[in-house]
């Protein structure tokens, strides 16, 4: 398929010297275009390997360089990754949250917006999502059931602080997942992610900390997964996030005393992609921290 750029002045003539010209899109935007569609719809698969240079520059009818550059811009945006020297050739990655999360991370990071800011934001937002899942008609088969599972495991390892937070974690992640609103599972994922990846999230206060859950604050996370349980079971969309605000503003959980000032980064994160998933799908972890 070669692609063919045609410019119409606003008189409808060809317009090749219009002052009102429309701007010609290059040919390396153009089959980036092409391409980007094929990867996002799933034409291409993830994982999956790009035709090889030769065989896209036939398809096209471009030149060898202006392929390139289109490859470029598909690797600027993560779509791909292009490996040269002998392995050469270009591997499909699918958009996904940690991607978005990253973006999003370097826009506050810009814009010097300190942790705390980030911290709040995620108390509003996760109770949202308890009071989403409440809100559904069919919690009671998609939801609670879910939550109810995760609960049990929570129950059944309280007694070992590092399998107990992965069990509360996955207890969140449900929270959020079944929401039901693909847009704030989203938003929720890419906040928490990113929160998670600052030198006071959760994941810096386990891994490098050590600072996991003691008992007494492993059994009141208990209390409040069950009250919220209970309020999400029922259908009460304000307690459910009432229960969910309340749970998550306590300090020991969320806190950021000592670094109160500091400034969200991006630029630190190791751009891995992640294959952390709740549900299968490839997403940042989610909310859990107990």
């Amino acid at each position: 398929m070669a692609i063919v750029a045609n410019v119409i002045a606003p008189d409808g003539s060809d317009g090749s010297f219009g002052v009102a010209q429309m701007r010609q899109p290059r040919l390396a935007e153009m089959v980036a275009g092409v391409l980007r569609e094929r990867i996002v719809s799933g034409e291409l698969a993830d994982g999956a390997a790009l035709p090889g240079l030769e065989k896209l520059v036939k398809e096209f009818g471009v030149s060898p360089p202006s392929l390139r550059e289109a490859l470029r811009i598909l690797e600027n945006e993560g779509l791909i990754t292009v490996r040269r020297g002998n392995v050469g050739g270009a591997i499909v990655h699918r958009p996904n949250a940690e991607a978005a999360a990253y973006m999003l991370g370097l826009v506050l990071q810009g814009g010097k917006v300190p942790v705390s800011d980030l911290t709040v934001a995620l108390g509003y937002l996760e109770p949202l999502c308890a009071r989403l899942c409440a809100a559904r008609s069919d919690r009671r088969r998609m939801v609670v059931p879910v939550l109810k599972q995760h609960h049990r495991d929570s129950v059944a390892v309280i007694e070992d602080a590092v399998a107990f937070e992965e069990s509360c974690q996955r207890f969140h992640n449900a929270i959020i997942e079944c929401s039901g609103n693909q847009s704030i599972v989203l938003a929720v994922s890419a906040f928490e992610w990113l929160w998670r990846q600052q030198d006071d999230g959760w994941a810096h206060r386990v891994s490098v900390l050590h600072e996991y859950p003691d008992l007494e604050l492993r059994r009141a996370g208990l209390e409040a997964h069950t009250t919220l349980l209970g309020a999400i079971e029922r259908g009460d969309t304000a307690e459910a996030e009432d229960l969910a605000r309340a749970h998550l503003r306590d300090p020991r959980i969320r806190k950021v005393s000592k670094t109160a000032g500091l400034v969200v980064r991006a630029t630190d994160i190791s751009r891995g992609r992640s294959s952390s998933t709740a549900a299968g799908r490839s997403t940042p972890p989610s909310a859990g921290n107990d």
